[in-house]
């Protein structure tokens, strides 16, 4: 199964070009809100500006230093620590590139490095005593330690701006891995449900079909190698072969009922139990298979699931027998009480028939039928006995 990502997934930390074009914009407003304040503070009132180097710049030079420092805020998330680094530096020589600055360090300060953090506040402090008392000296400056307190509070705020985006941009994150690896695990959950599904149809088909193809093909197979056949006896296998193959067909409808939507709501027939047993062995007698029962138990007083499975057990050892030993007589027998489980073996010799069509088998009989037996928490044994006669030995739990 695959999952295609929506057309506006992104990751919460990716920025859209409208995303960097704000944040450029609020560096610029910024810087340019004390570029007017530190004019408004060096030229009050109606003053004209004097003719000198510090006005010169601060008119010409200061606003193209702070474009400069805009331009560099979009890279300052592939390049945290030396974005800052430079916006710092030109901050001290230009009131514009302070808003770059301030962007830059709210920025640097989501990564919550303080290696990287500590630095960058000491280098701001001194950018802003460097810019207040040599670049633009302010007539009625505060005393060093003031202003030194005061830029270490702009700067604590700047700081605890940036931790408070970093930690809700962790969470979001957190959040949004976590709704990842949900979608993960439920897309693994229905990959699991659904080969578990596809294994039980096929196990379902494999004990439902099997055995009506199995007496269908063996008495095609008389048909074809007994010529010699009384009407009777040719009438008879026809309508053998004609009956099991509606019935397979009624079976596998009923199988494959399980991948349909039943817009009614019709449920399918109940799967068959040992309470099916002599319908089972009507059958297999019907075909020419010979049948000897011994069952030292009260079938009604199994659970549904150890009764369905044993059903499965005999069908299939009754299958197995007809197409590998046709002729043969077939000895099933179950034993057991609540508490000590259920035994069931079906045993056949070698086939009587010196030559017989050979029925084609899927070879997963045997298979699915251990995958539900360990399912049921039972034990499963077959095989060859030095007696020369194959059995089939399957113990069911049997709680009391």
């Amino acid at each position: 199964m695959t999952s295609t990502a929506a057309p506006d997934e992104r990751h919460p930390d990716r920025l859209t070009w409208w995303d960097t074009t704000w944040r450029v914009g609020a560096a610029l407003l910024l810087g340019l809100t004390f570029w007017f304040f530190t004019i408004a503070l060096l030229y009050p009132g109606d003053a004209d500006i004097p003719d000198s180097w510090r006005a010169a710049w601060l008119v010409l030079v200061d606003p193209v230093i702070g474009l400069v420092a805009a331009a560099l805020v979009p890279w300052r998330r592939r390049w945290p620590v030396p974005i800052t680094l430079v916006t710092t530096v030109l901050s001290a020589v230009s009131t514009v590139a302070a808003g770059a600055q301030t962007v830059a360090f709210v920025s640097l300060a989501t990564r919550q490095r303080w290696p990287e953090i500590a630095p960058m506040v000491l280098l701001t402090t001194l950018a802003g005593v460097f810019s207040t008392r040599v670049v633009y000296p302010d007539p009625e400056a505060l005393p060093l330690w003031g202003e030194l307190l005061v830029n270490l509070l702009v700067i604590a705020v700047i700081v605890a701006i940036g931790y408070s985006i970093g930690s809700r941009r962790a969470l979001v994150r957190s959040w949004v891995e976590r709704a990842q690896t949900a979608e993960a695990e439920q897309r693994a959950r229905v990959a699991r449900a659904q080969t578990a599904e596809r294994a039980r149809i096929a196990r379902e088909m494999h004990d439902v079909l099997a055995h009506r193809i199995s007496l269908v093909t063996m008495h095609s197979g008389v048909l074809s190698y007994r010529h010699d056949l009384p009407e009777e006896e040719r009438r008879a296998a026809i309508a053998a072969i004609d009956g099991n193959a509606r019935a397979a067909l009624t079976d596998l409808r009923e199988v494959l009922g399980v991948l349909r939507a039943d817009e009614e709501g019709t449920s399918l027939r109940p799967q068959s139990t040992l309470v099916h047993l002599p319908e089972l062995l009507d059958e297999a007698r019907a075909g020419g298979t010979r049948v000897i029962v011994d069952a030292d138990l009260d079938v009604a007083d199994l659970p549904e699931s150890t009764s369905r499975t044993a059903y499965r057990v005999v069908q299939e050892g009754l299958t197995n027998a007809r197409k590998h030993a046709p002729g043969a007589g077939v000895e099933v027998r179950l034993t057991g009480a609540p508490g000590a489980g259920l035994d069931i073996s079906v045993t056949n010799p070698r086939s009587v028939q010196t030559a017989h069509a050979e029925v084609p088998g899927t070879g997963t009989g045997l298979l699915g039928l251990s995958e539900r037996v360990d399912l049921a928490g039972g034990r499963i044994e077959h095989g060859w006995t030095p007696e020369g006669r194959h059995r089939l030995a399957v113990w069911l739990p049997w709680p009391t």
